[in-house]
């Protein structure tokens, strides 16, 4: 089977068995699995866990090991990399992604394979979703981004009726602001350099995306959507120093930076601290997702209270995986970047 790898610092493609289920695993045939930024942020070398790629697929059961009962094969699921163990202090207190165990459990041999096989542990805690006949391959390859989203949201405290502004359009960051929205959110505004991807902001449902490299227009929007007043949330969906000292600016008084996207390896918090104290504005980190937040975001999609649709830009097959990542990381000229498998059908 094809496998992508990261390899010295390279993408390649390698020719590698097929898994065999063990005990409570589950083998995927994979349709589909979107390139995200931390991918990327592992070819660039800005990623301290870096080593699997791909996280999110989607696909069909291939093959199901002894034990394992409520899946068949040919069935249309999603497969999250990662599950807390619900056991730990860090869980019991809900703080389920921080969980030590987490980020050690892992799908094999990552998301960019023909075949996958999920782990007994990740099989036994709800993992694998099913996907309803509505949702298709394109936006299943989405839920694991969308729940970090629906995660953050609601670790930060976030409420109907909440203004949001998100610097940094990426794909994550465009679907940060649709899960706000789906919640709920009064006024959803975005900064992003490519034009492409404000343009796409836009369509799927933003109010506003502006170039942040022009300050006075990023402050006329937040402050005339807000009566003056700053956001209630505003988010850091990128790890570069200038999104997050332009995103702790545009908090109201009391409200709340999200520093969602990675920042960038050793850096330091680049904001006026003592500004932050004087305002009262809450700076809370956010990372990954659960199984149960992806799920959630599952039946947004179902109920059509979240569309996904203007996303996905190109679909390029697993073979052109260096391919795909190049063009994955030209925000001119790509926003959602999938990667297809041999179950991929449209």
């Amino acid at each position: 089977m094809n496998v992508g790898r990261l390899k010295d610092g390279a993408i390649v493609v390698t020719a590698e068995p097929d898994p065999t289920p063990g005990p409570g695993e589950v083998v995927l045939r994979l349709a589909a699995c979107g390139i995200c930024g931390t991918d990327l942020e592992k070819l660039r070398g800005n990623y301290r866990t870096a080593g699997k790629i791909g996280h999110e697929p989607v696909g069909v059961v291939d093959r199901v090991g002894p034990g394992v009962s409520g899946l068949s094969p040919g069935e249309r699921v999603f497969v999250h990399h990662h599950v807390p163990c619900y056991e730990c202090a860090v869980c019991r207190r809900g703080d389920l992604t921080f969980c030590p165990r987490y980020s050690s459990t892992n799908i094999e041999p990552g998301g960019f394979s023909d075949r996958i096989l999920v782990p007994a542990e990740n099989v036994a805690r709800g993992a694998i979703l099913p996907l309803h006949a509505s949702v298709g391959w394109d936006a299943g390859t989405l839920l694991e981004p969308a729940g970090c989203a629906l995660t953050a949201l609601r670790r930060v405290g976030f409420r109907s009726g909440d203004s949001v502004f998100v610097v940094g359009l990426g794909p994550v960051g465009i679907l940060y602001g649709l899960v706000a929205r789906a919640l709920g959110a009064s006024w959803v505004g975005g900064a992003e350099i490519a034009p492409l991807r404000r343009a796409t902001a836009v369509r799927a449902g933003f109010s506003a995306a502006v170039d942040p490299r022009d300050a006075a227009s990023v402050e006329r929007e937040v402050l005339g959507a807000t009566g003056d007043a700053g956001v209630d949330l505003a988010v850091a969906a990128t790890g570069v120093p200038p999104a997050l000292a332009l995103a702790a600016r545009l908090a109201r008084r009391a409200g709340t930076l999200n520093v969602f996207g990675l920042p960038e390896a050793g850096r330091p918090l680049e904001a006026d601290l003592q500004e932050l104290y004087l305002r009262g504005v809450r700076v809370i980190p956010t990372y990954a997702t659960t199984e149960r937040d992806i799920a959630d975001v599952h039946a947004l999609l179902v109920e059509r209270r979240l569309d996904l649709g203007a996303l996905v830009s190109h679909r390029i097959p697993l073979p052109r995986l260096a391919e795909a990542f190049a063009l994955a990381g030209r925000p001119d000229e790509a926003v959602k970047v999938v990667v297809t498998g041999p179950a991929y059908s449209g």
